[in-house]
């Protein structure tokens, strides 16, 4: 069940063998694979569904102005590979045309089983800014927007990145290094770094609020119902159950109220669009798993 690597990770910090029996906690023993209390998001209504990376309910309830009516709903993920995991595997959604931020899918393409009209991959080559090292918002919007009028009878799934580290804002840019390559939560939860929970959380709050300009630009131009939600919520210092250590990030299996608690931001701007399955366009001419892992450390991830 553990690997070697595993092993010695707990050995050498006594705090993954406590994060491993929480998850043991809320995965029942490993008889889940993701947050089975969570949403199905593809039996939902919608034409437009927008999904803000790493964005909790409360933070985004906070700090949104969008037009509509907003509630919130369990994801089935504390992280991005498990709500694609609970949400995209053994689906066939030849209705729907997926613009992704995210290298996750294309990274872990093996192990979820998932077949979509299209996929746009917005992080590779000209999508990817290499200042931030993410992908902004402004391109985001402009793939799904190219997207729709490409695909005017399918759904549209579109993945931002933020809120998601790196940081965009004052705050991210004065606190942390973004020319650090193997930034990890656990360095915060740690304390090695010497950022407070308050820093952290403006951070992502300024990050927010890079994205939702581009958000509101997609529910009016988009037109339909659309739907703004998040695949997963984030950590700033709380305390998890039932071992009560503090986590900062979005660790695999921690179902916690805010890491699977985000928002349903539900926008009608009709008319509703005609929707139609058909097969895939074009399956992928170029193996970039290299770009994909390069561009996952960039985010943070080093696993």
């Amino acid at each position: 069940m553990y690997s070697v690597k595993g092993i010695k990770k707990g050995l050498a910090n006594p705090r993954y063998i406590a994060q491993e029996a929480n998850r043991l906690f809320y995965r029942r023993l490993h008889t889940w694979s993701y947050n089975e209390h969570g949403r199905d998001f593809f039996e939902a209504d919608w034409d437009n569904m927008l999904i803000l990376d790493a964005c909790r309910y409360d933070l985004f309830d906070r700090t949104s102005t969008l037009p509509g009516e907003t509630t919130s709903v369990q994801s089935r993920g504390s992280s991005t590979r498990e709500f694609l995991r609970g949400n995209f595997d053994g689906k066939r959604l030849l209705d729907t045309v997926y613009v992704t931020a995210s290298p996750m899918l294309y990274r872990h393409r093996d192990g979820v089983d998932v077949r979509f009209h299209e996929v746009v991959e917005v992080w590779k080559d000209a999508g990817w800014d290499e200042t931030y090292r993410t992908v902004l918002p402004e391109t985001v919007a402009e793939a799904a927007l190219n997207a729709a009028q490409r695909f005017p009878d399918k759904r549209l799934l579109v993945h931002f990145l933020q809120p998601h580290y790196p940081f965009l804002g004052p705050t991210g840019q004065d606190h942390f290094d973004l020319d650090r390559l193997d930034f990890q939560w656990d360095d915060l939860a740690s304390g090695e770094l010497g950022i407070s929970r308050d820093v952290v959380e403006r951070a992502y709050e300024e990050n927010l609020e890079e994205v939702l300009p581009s958000v509101e630009r997609l529910l009016f131009e988009l037109g339909g119902k659309t739907v703004v939600t998040a695949d997963h919520g984030q950590m700033f210092g709380e305390r998890t159950f039932p071992i009560p250590m503090r986590e900062y990030g979005h660790p695999a299996g921690i179902y916690s109220e805010e890491l699977v608690t985000v928002p349903w931001h539900v926008f009608d701007e009709g008319p509703r669009r005609e929707i139609v399955a058909e097969e895939p366009v074009t399956d992928s001419e170029r193996d970039e798993m290299e770009l994909a892992d390069e561009r996952l450390r960039a985010l943070g991830y080093l696993d």
